[in-house]
């Protein structure tokens, strides 16, 4: 049985005048997930969380939260919802408990379950011990899980995080990612970053986006499983045509300086066929090996022009 679609967006669109931020982008979050929004600076990610948060009108397309047109129905939508945007929307001159007590004042819960649910959420965010400290005198990291606590305050379904961890400390960082991660038991989550091994450490799919536009969008368990490309080197330049020839190659291209890189089929590992052809055409063999596709070489490779850019 497939998990319920707890956001759904359709065609997202959003215009600056002549400059497009979001272009046709496409979102499905179901429950269970992690999802990693990846992408450079500028590319459009927190455009994209303001929009899905109801924090932006989109230029076109649509969104549901749980079957809910945040269009039509915004105030119902946004119950379903928990949302961290990039500077913590937090009052430096209250107290952890005053600040939280705020916030389920403004999420709308009875008197009679406030207290509980901020035990609830300062134990999920490790904020048990420092209720009564002012926000202001917590570190950025601690500061940081009150964000998120006031996003998980009414127990929403979904939980939006933008850029968590940035201006926090390495060790900082560790803390929030374990966090998230398990949030992630609790919750389903999208996390924003330009970080790639935030988004390999705690995410199950990552969407990358570069320009505006969705360019990527898989799992990362299938990235993982997908098949080595084959990367080989001969003396001689072989025909490239017999190169795609060779049994269990689905496509072949040149790298330069007769280096080749082969995408193999699913059903067969070419190297054997490869070294044979090599042997039988006396093209002189001298390199070849499997070579995995990392998410980082994926990003830069996509989103090269746009790192270009920012340089």
């Amino acid at each position: 049985m497939a998990s319920e679609v707890l956001i759904q967006a359709r065609g997202l669109t959003r215009r600056y005048g002549p400059t497009v931020a979001v272009e046709n982008l496409d979102l499905t979050l179901r429950q269970g997930e992690i999802l990693g929004l990846l992408g450079p600076n500028g590319a459009g990610k927190s455009t994209t969380m303001k929009m899905l948060t109801g924090n932006l009108a989109p230029s076109g397309g649509e969104i549901e939260i749980k079957g809910i047109s945040l269009r039509e129905n915004p105030k119902a939508a946004k119950r379903h919802l928990g949302y961290l945007p990039e500077q913590p929307p937090v009052y430096p001159e209250l107290t952890v408990d005053e600040y939280l007590r705020f916030c389920a004042g403004l999420h709308g819960l009875p008197a009679g379950e406030i207290g509980a649910a901020l035990d609830s959420a300062k134990r999920d965010c490790g904020l048990t011990e420092v209720g009564g400290r002012l926000i202001g005198n917590l570190s950025k990291g601690y500061q940081q899980r009150v964000g998120i606590a006031q996003a998980i305050l009414h127990r929403p379904p979904v939980v939006i995080l933008d850029e968590p961890t940035v201006g926090l400390d390495p060790i900082q960082i560790r803390e929030i990612r374990t966090l998230i991660a398990e949030l992630g038991k609790t919750y389903s989550v999208i996390v924003s970053s330009h970080i790639l091994p935030e988004i390999q450490a705690v995410c199950g799919r990552v969407m990358i986006i570069a320009r505006g536009r969705v360019v990527y969008h898989e799992n990362l368990s299938a990235l993982q499983d997908q098949a080595a490309q084959i990367i080989a080197e001969f003396r001689r330049t072989p025909d490239i045509a017999e190169l795609g020839a060779v049994l269990g190659v689905a496509a072949v291209e040149g790298m330069g300086e007769n280096r080749y890189r082969f995408t193999p089929t699913t059903e067969v590992d070419p190297r054997e066929s490869i070294v044979e052809a090599s042997v039988r055409n006396g093209w002189g063999l001298i390199e070849l090996h499997a070579q995995n596709r990392s998410l980082e070489e994926i990003f830069v490779e996509l989103t090269s022009a746009d790192l270009r850019s920012a340089a």
